[in-house]
């Protein structure tokens, strides 16, 4: 009787240490948690969840952020390398919530890797987006957001200026999609865009690059036969 009684003493201590092991584990498992909740994909290092140094961007607080962002973050010139050369574009202080969101991409190196994935010859060349998960890795992690449009400046689509596209949600107020780009490098300008779209800059060396990336073969839906990749964006003075 007594070696029984043993016995099941024994069997409940080790079911109770194996509670005890298994509670050891959710912290692990709630970090996981975390890293999907901030889009991450498991590539990152998780810790950069606890030390971001921005919140993930939404509709809500996107505009908040950026007014702050653009007290602190003054940098107005930036350098595109490209498989075809340099750009190199003044970004407009007046139009500040793009000029701000651009600096921030930036810095955050979202272009780097990214392609000009549309390209009309004598119309514009578009950039900002890849078929590389990578790139939708970086979105995810930054944050889903749009810009309203700031097209009362004055400015007008003229060759070698820097436009915002709209989104391709249903968007009837043209809010602009944050993370792409296009140049318009059409001889005379493109117009017809004006009031339209959000001009925030202007190319001011580099506009034979463009041309040279427009005149490249493209397939049905305007995209390159051979990728060309933005290989670094970085800031200049």
């Amino acid at each position: 009787m007594r070696l029984v009684l043993l016995l099941s003493f024994f069997v409940l201590f080790l079911n109770c240490e194996d509670k005890k092991s298994k509670k050891k584990i959710n912290p692990e498992k709630e970090i996981t948690t975390v890293t999907k909740e901030e889009g991450l994909t498991g590539d990152e290092d998780t810790t950069d969840v606890v030390n971001r140094q921005f919140p993930k961007l939404n509709s809500k607080n996107a505009m908040e952020f950026f007014l702050q962002y653009d007290k602190v973050h003054k940098e107005n010139k930036v350098r595109l390398t490209t498989d075809f050369g340099t750009i190199d574009i003044l970004l407009f202080n007046e139009t500040k919530f793009h000029r701000s969101n651009f600096i921030f991409l930036t810095k955050q190196k979202y272009f780097n890797g990214t392609q000009f994935y549309r390209v009309i010859d004598n119309f514009m060349v578009q950039a900002g987006n890849s078929d590389d998960k990578k790139t939708a890795n970086k979105r995810n992690y930054i944050g889903k957001y749009l810009l309203p449009p700031d097209t009362k400046r004055g400015f007008k689509h003229d060759r070698g200026v820097v436009s915002m596209p709209s989104s391709d949600i249903d968007n009837p107020h043209k809010l602009a999609s944050p993370y792409e780009f296009f140049i318009v490098q059409q001889q005379g300008g493109a117009h017809f865009l004006d009031g339209d779209y959000t001009i925030f800059g202007k190319v001011t060396r580099g506009m034979d690059v463009v041309d040279k990336i427009a005149a490249v073969e493209n397939d049905e839906a305007d995209w390159p036969l051979h990728n060309i990749y933005i290989r670094k964006v970085e800031i200049i003075d």
